[in-house]
């Protein structure tokens, strides 16, 4: 059997969610491909040096192509050249014609509760892209059962067409820490980290108001907010130079896996104030370096995080705020949670991912030969 994967998630320089679960199964595929598992990685331009190394069974095949690769060149190339049994697309997107099966993986529907946050023309093939992938698709896989809930809501799909699989996740290996690095260049004092994208369904504007009422009784406290400028961000940062606020939060900008790593390591915890998450990697990152986790109880990420972290309310600025004071003062509690993330992060992994991702692109090849 060969499978048709399209890799370009994962041919990025920056990587965060999507591209790094596309990155992740792509290692997986790799080191399972043999003679009976082959592999052909389309992509429209040549891949970065880390991406993983070609052998006899996995291989690159570079089909150029604009904005409508997915729809025009890609589909073009396939219908010309079949040399693959079924095709995976690991992130919504699928050939708008395919001569064979397809398998898709759909992360979450926020574009449909929150469409505002979506420029006009991510938000149309959003919505009609990802409608034609579900409907053409043999199988659907989701990244949470909150995912699936919102595909059969939104898509009106028979429940036997969409799987469930999680996310895995990966400890970042920890560095020495540079202090004149330019983007972490942070203090000694305790902090506070929210890792995600800056774009309003993610709620940092609760945390940084909830922030601004802890600082008034840990006045040593900082805020350090890491991730990438996302769409209609300018409010948080007119709220923090509203409050005053701008020697104590830090804004980093995309981070690199050893400044993360520092920062799950060294913050006395991690808040996810979002109002919707597909699934929430960053409450298994930093489970990984035994950081607390303080979660909003909404959507997938009550899901993943289990009985590991303590939840508020994204509505409620008070209850976050009463949580933050609780785990700052409470060591006892803290530490009973830490022994919980311990338990809980057992139950995600890379490999556990891949194996149910590729068993579902084989079963269905299987069944469509029947």
């Amino acid at each position: 059997m060969i499978i048709g994967v399209d890799g370009n998630e994962a041919n990025v320089n920056e990587r965060v969610g999507v591209s790094v679960y596309t990155l992740k199964l792509l290692e997986y595929f790799k080191r399972t491909s043999d003679k009976n598992t082959q592999f052909i990685v389309y992509l429209r331009e040549s891949p970065n040096t880390d991406l993983p190394v070609e052998n006899k069974y996995f291989k690159y095949k570079i089909v150029r192509g604009s904005h409508f690769w997915i729809r025009f060149f890609l589909p073009l190339h396939l219908f010309f050249n079949r040399n693959i049994n079924i095709f995976f697309a690991p992130a919504h997107y699928s050939p708008s014609f395919c001569p064979v099966p397809i398998v898709v993986t759909i992360h979450d529907l926020a574009y449909y509760y929150y469409p505002n946050e979506f420029l006009k023309k991510d938000l149309y093939k959003l919505q009609n892209w990802t409608k034609t992938s579900v409907t053409k698709a043999k199988q659907i896989i989701a990244v949470s059962k909150t995912t699936k809930k919102d595909l059969h809501k939104f898509y009106s799909l028979n429940d036997s067409k969409v799987q469930v699989i999680y996310n895995g996740y990966e400890k970042k290996h920890s560095f020495p820490f540079l202090k004149n690095t330019a983007k972490l260049s942070v203090t000694n004092k305790p902090f506070l980290l929210y890792v995600g994208t800056l774009q309003p369904r993610k709620n940092v504007i609760t945390l940084i108001k909830a922030f601004n009422v802890v600082k008034k009784t840990i006045p040593d406290l900082e805020l350090i907010i890491a991730g990438k400028k996302g769409w209609l961000f300018n409010e948080i940062f007119t709220l923090v130079e509203e409050l005053g606020l701008e020697d104590c939060v830090y804004f980093t900008g995309f981070v690199t896996d050893q400044q993360l790593a520092y920062l799950y390591q060294n913050a006395r915890c991690l808040i996810l104030p979002s109002l919707y998450e597909g699934f929430g990697l960053p409450i298994l990152e930093a489970m990984s370096f035994s950081c607390p986790v303080i979660s909003s109880f909404s959507a997938s990420l009550p899901e993943i995080g289990g009985n590991a972290c303590l939840y508020f309310d994204p509505n409620n600025i008070d209850d976050l705020v009463e949580k933050i004071q609780q785990l700052l003062t409470n060591q006892q509690q803290c530490s009973e949670l830490i022994q919980k993330e311990k338990l809980r992060i057992r139950e995600f992994s890379w490999s556990r991912c891949g194996t149910q991702t590729l068993e579902i692109i084989k079963n269905a090849y299987q069944n469509n030969l029947q």
